[in-house]
């Protein structure tokens, strides 16, 4: 892996921790953002599609 494709996953994965803390679900019903492991493996699966 080069740093031209860890650089996005990096800031995909921050993005979707972020995302989860700012907008979160107040019930827990929500798949994504329910949860921060998923919702930052989400970002970085995110980022990594973005650097291709």
């Amino acid at each position: 892996m080069t740093l031209h494709s860890i650089v996005p996953v990096l800031l995909g994965a921050g993005a979707g921790y972020a995302y989860h803390r700012v907008v979160g679900c107040s019930t827990g019903a929500c798949p994504i953002t329910a949860n921060p492991y998923i919702s930052t493996l989400y970002g970085a699966l995110m980022g990594a599609l973005f650097a291709r």
